[in-house]
């Protein structure tokens, strides 16, 4: 059932969605509607009699035609019903029954409504209630309703239980028998982090499901051994994998396919099927998606294309797709998928289109949404001995993505190191969210290619820069990097060598040049190097043991870059060079080393060479498999001891300097900073005028404030923007003046001219009636009529630094903060910083240092340093704000002029609109693009 605002006009669309449930299975919430009858029936025919009697407090073995009726019809406002489905049937209900303070149904004004759940049995434990209650709690929210109250029999602990633990303030109490429960409905910290962390557990549920499945079908297996689904068996039977691996075929003629038990039909199978992959035309994948979804399997990979990589008919296809597979509660990596690796042991599974052997075991996640990025990364991290946890290759990524990899990474022991490369950012602010998190346990590393969508990503546009994207990965963490070389080269390094303590670089080697190259390269970067230690050509193996372990001795570097070149000699020292820097490693560990080699090919493999199995190593699946691998198929594991070595100075310095910073970023994330508490604040006041300002502007509309209600605004955030007075004509000119007092500015307000001293279109520092009407009349012969010009009147404020703080809502991003200094320079160097909102203390204090004219603020050429202080509580003040109210979309503070004491804000332009149903911070919820 599909119900749409076309069909009934008062139908809240924009309340349903995808969740993920706490095993890791997908339930879809939409509202109920007058069509739900029957499956409400059905529903509540498969509750148990206890579930019935907690719901209704007695023995209620059926519902009534007027229950039915009642629960069915809603005017989503003062009552409303939510269900949670799979496929079409229900298995879980919620409601709320707006009341009024004497407990009887009520309409708006009042704020209190009355809840009550109902879960099936078979589907208790899967955090379906929790769900629904975050999807409730938000519709209600936005009804106007800011408190729930339950009433719920003591022996019911379960639901006591969702409530106690959803985060929000409550008093509980004891009346008449039952457990009185009153929520206060208003997001706090706790609540927040309760509902992420749940989003967490589920995410990662979800994606743990699909990488260490018990059992894998691959549909669409050719009799003849051809194609793409095969070579996907072949992959998985290779492999070793340790579960149970069925081929599906439809005109199957033979017990066997390739060895591997075959079956004309997924649901022909006698045994449960966590993991499907689909290889068959686009055109037949539904009906293959529908036998699975009916035959209970968990997630598919499809690695069909035809898709949205195919024009606007496969996106249609594609959005369909995404929709069957959810409506079975099922997960998809794809269409157009490359697959997926897991080298765990106890799983081994290649069910990707990677032939054997499998990537070695390693401690690096890598996951691509470009099927030929993914081959040249795996081929890149093989050559250089690097190893793998896990591999996912997701295509056009209708569903799994980015961020559910995140979250699985996040707690994931096998995973010390993620390797992203990117085409879009489905839900940057999801992803910085998530990164930040990440990266605070674990390195991220990210290549975002394209400065586009690809065929096959339908995301939120951005109006933001690369620059700027790159600004804000960074703040939350993340190693941007711009090729996937450096993101093998980066990779390497992280996942081998401790984090240097700082930037101090020591460098030897036994050629000056290539030392001089590498201390060059190291400037570049920021770094702080060493003189070089040239050991001269003659150096022996020995030699470089004993300069490494002295440098990574002393207390005067964080980090060593070793050079090589070839020896003169008959004799390949490969390996004992190698050898000799592994005995000063473990001499002196703590510190990374990485390896600048020319033409030493060798010594790459010896300080990359990976371990061969041990020989207890399984080589077959778990007992009762229905196949027998063709080869053994134990993975070799990634040498704990490498060190990575790079063909060129600047490649190894890259990802030296990366690892600087983003040890830095991990020392500097234990003291974060803090959102300051601003005692004047109005929230409550600037909510009031918001909702008063948007009461008569339609849904998509967007309104400028007039200069008053902008000003009225900032102030209730403790912003004062300076009054202007309008000049229509030099008399008016006379009185604004007069009003405001000498000296006074002249400025115009055309928005061609607007803050455009450049052009002439502001004058300074007029002290008297004369010298006004004077400029006045220059101003207008030089620029035009007062009526184009639309003149104003404004007084003086202490000379000082001119700045711009904005704020904006990017589509993509969410919240963005910037700042830089006023004047045509800046904007065209684009010398602008940004940070998320909400910032803090030093995110503010970071953000005023981070422009290259951020110098003229410090007291540069001998000036007086102007109060930055007090121009870091502008930019926190202005984030409260943005943060507080997402009507306000837009916030253009120019110019802020910082004096040695105190800032001026001379002008302010403010949009606002109503603000989206949901965003980063409602209720959890699948992306459906």
């Amino acid at each position: 059932m599909r119900m749409t605002i076309e069909s009934d006009p008062s139908y809240p669309a924009h309340w349903e969605a995808d969740v993920v449930l706490r095993d890791g299975g997908t339930a879809r919430i939409r509202p109920i509607t007058t069509e739900d009858a029957g499956r409400l029936v059905s529903f509540y025919e498969q509750v148990s009699d206890e579930s019935k009697y907690y719901r209704f407090f007695a023995p209620y073995p059926r519902l009534s035609d007027r229950d039915v009726h009642r629960f069915t019809h809603h005017d989503y406002v003062d009552r409303v019903g939510l269900a949670a489905t799979v496929g079409e049937e229900f298995i879980g209900t919620v409601r709320y029954d707006r009341i009024g303070p004497d407990g009887r149904p009520a309409s708006a004004p009042a704020d209190e409504a009355e809840v009550a759940f109902l879960v099936q049995d078979a589907h208790q434990g899967r955090g379906v209630a929790s769900a629904l209650l975050e999807h409730i709690g938000a519709v209600a929210r936005e009804r106007g309703i800011r408190r729930f109250a339950a009433e719920v029999l003591p022996a019911n602990t379960k639901m006591i239980k969702v409530f106690t633990d959803v985060g929000y303030q409550q008093k509980r109490s004891f009346e008449d028998g039952s457990v009185h429960l009153t929520l206060d409905l208003e997001p706090t910290a706790e609540s927040l982090a309760v509902q992420r962390a749940r989003e967490q557990r589920a995410e990662a549920r979800s994606v743990q499901r699909l990488l260490a499945p018990g059992s894998v079908a691959v549909v669409g297996v050719s009799r003849s051994g051809a194609g793409v689904g095969a070579a996907a068996l072949r992959n998985l039977r290779d492999s070793g994998f340790h579960g149970h691996l069925y081929a599906v075929n439809e005109a199957v003629t033979r017990d066997l396919l390739d060895g591997v038990r075959a079956y004309r039909t997924v649901g022909a199978i006698d045994a449960p099927v966590d993991l499907a992959v689909i290889a068959v035309p686009a055109d037949r994948v539904p009906d293959a998606v529908a036998a699975c979804g009916e035959h209970g399997v968990q997630g598919l990979v499809v690695l069909s294309a035809g898709y949205g990589d195919s024009g606007p008919a496969g996106l249609a296809r594609q959005r369909e797709l995404l929709r069957q597979v959810r409506s079975y509660g099922m997960r998809l990596i794809g269409p157009n998928a490359y697959g997926v690796i897991n080298t765990a042991p106890e799983v081994e599974l290649n069910a990707s289109l990677t032939p054997a052997p499998m990537p070695v075991r390693g401690r690096t996640g890598l996951f691509t949404q470009s099927g030929a990025i993914g081959i040249a990364l795996l081929s890149a991290l093989l050559r250089r001995g690097e190893g793998l946890s896990s591999f996912v290759s997701a295509g056009n990524r209708a569903d799994v993505s980015g961020n559910d990899i995140l979250q699985y990474w996040y707690e994931d022991e096998a995973t010390d190191v993620a390797l992203l490369y990117l085409e879009t950012l489905g839900n940057p602010r999801k992803f910085t969210r998530l990164a930040r998190r990440t990266a605070a346990v674990k390195p991220v590393v990210v290549a975002k290619g394209g400065r586009h969508t690809p065929a096959g990503h339908v995301v939120p546009g951005t109006r933001l820069s690369e620059d700027t994207v790159s600004a804000l990965l960074r703040q939350a963490g993340v190693i941007r990097v711009d090729t996937v070389t450096e993101l093998v080269d980066v990779g390497l390094l992280l996942a081998s060598q401790p984090l240097p303590a700082g930037p101090r670089i020591a460098i030897l080697g036994n050629s000056e040049s290539l030392g001089v190259l590498t201390y060059d390269a190291c400037l570049t970067q920021d770094l702080r190097p060493l003189p070089p230690l040239d050991l001269t050509t003659a150096a022996s193996p020995e030699d470089f043991r004993t300069a490494l372990a002295a440098a990574l001795a002393s207390d005067d570097c964080d980090a060593v870059i070793v050079t090589a070149i070839p020896w003169v000699s008959e004799h390949a020292l490969a390996d004992d060079l190698a050898d000799a820097l592994r005995e000063a490693v473990a001499e002196a560990p703590g510190k990374p080393v990485a390896v600048v080699h020319v033409e030493l090919a060798e010594l790459v493999q010896a300080l990359s060479a990976t371990r061969a199995p041990d020989a207890e190593a399984p080589d077959r699946p778990a007992a009762g498999s229905p196949w027998t691998p063709a080869v053994p198929a134990a993975t070799a594991t990634a040498d704990p001891d490498r060190i990575p070595s790079y063909p060129a100075a600047e490649r190894a310095v890259k990802a030296v300097a990366e690892a600087v910073r983003y040890g830095q970023w991990r020392r500097a994330l234990a003291d974060a900073g803090q959102v300051p508490e601003y005692e004047d604040i109005d929230e409550a006041g600037a909510a009031t005028q918001l909702t008063g300002l948007l009461a008569d502007v339609d849904g998509g509309a967007v309104l400028t404030l007039s200069d008053w209600d902008a000003r009225e605004l900032l102030a209730r955030y403790g912003i004062r923007v300076l009054p202007t007075l309008p000049a229509p004509g030099p008399d008016a000119a006379v009185r604004a003046a007069g009003i405001l007092g000498y000296p006074v500015a002249l400025k115009t307000t055309a928005p061609h001219l607007r803050h455009r001293a450049d052009l002439g279109g502001v004058r300074l520092d007029i002290t008297n009636e004369a010298e006004l009407r004077r400029s006045y009349e220059e101003l207008t012969d030089a620029l035009g009529k007062p009526a184009e010009l639309q003149p104003v009147i404004q007084a003086m404020v202490p000379r000082g630094v001119d700045t711009v703080v904005r704020s904006v809502i990017d589509p993509a991003a969410g919240a963005v903060l910037s700042f830089g200094l006023a004047g045509v320079a800046s904007e065209l160097l684009g010398d602008t910083a940004h940070r998320l909102v909400p910032a803090t203390d030093r995110d503010a204090a970071a953000l005023i240092r981070s422009i290259r004219a951020a110098p003229l603020l410090f007291g540069w050429r001998g000036s007086d340093p102007v109060d930055t202080p007090a121009l870091e509580e502008v930019l926190l003040r202005l984030s409260r704000l943005v943060d507080d109210h997402p009507e306000v979309i837009g916030v253009s503070l120019e110019p802020v002029v910082v004096a040695v004491e105190g800032t001026s804000v001379l002008s302010a332009t403010v949009r606002v609109a109503h603000p989206p149903a949901r965003g980063d911070l409602g209720p959890r919820t699948l992306p459906s693009y």
